[in-house]
């Protein structure tokens, strides 16, 4: 589906009429966040079930490879980053552990320092609506050991997470991106 209107999209492509300047050209989901993949993720991110990450990559990269045409051949894999109490809390990002996987077995980079998480924000789980755009606005920057380098015309980014909700988190990070030179961001999510 388009992620800025909501309607289907062949392989997430955002529809020509719905695209914004700093919005991003696609937004691709793997499966619906229930039952088996809802719990996987929970089991990674709360119970540190490392293991999972190697058979989530798998089955994505699989569902990819022989579904979705549309996502870059060539592009840098970015997982969300986390806030980093939260990640010495949990002691790993699971974006970046299913990312890596994931990037190395799409033949794409993999890149998890080019955005940063400057503020703590809450988690937008436990938000609704209104309070999940105005949560993750201004959270995201470019690090500075990249300020320096341009972003290159040619290449292509893909934003990784594990769940979209809202898309909010997606779309801002996008942003962050795009006002620093990237031309192709896309998005992609193990559930939505």
């Amino acid at each position: 589906m388009c992620i800025v209107c909501g309607r289907a999209s062949i392989d997430g492509v955002t529809h020509v009429r719905c695209k914004k300047p700093f919005g991003l050209d696609g937004a691709v989901s793997v499966w619906k966040y229930e039952k088996v993949i809802r719990k996987s993720i929970i089991n990674l991110k709360y119970k540190f079930a490392y293991e999972i990450a190697k058979e989530l990559s798998f089955y994505i990269r699989n569902f990819l490879k022989g579904n979705i045409t549309a996502l870059p051949e060539k592009a840098i894999l970015i997982p969300i980053p986390l806030y980093k109490t939260r990640k010495n809390w949990r002691g790993f990002n699971q974006s970046v552990e299913v990312g890596k996987l994931l990037a190395k077995g799409m033949g794409w980079s993999f890149v998890d320092d080019i955005v940063t998480r400057k503020v703590n924000a809450k988690p937008q789980t436990e938000l609704k609506g209104k309070e999940r755009i105005s949560n993750v606005r201004g959270v995201f920057a470019i690090n500075s050991k990249f300020k320096s380098e341009k972003f290159s015309i040619d290449q292509s980014y893909i934003i990784f997470d594990d769940v979209w909700t809202t898309g909010m988190t997606l779309k801002e990070m996008c942003k962050v991106l795009k006002r620093n030179g990237a031309k192709n961001v896309w998005a992609l999510t193990i559930a939505k």
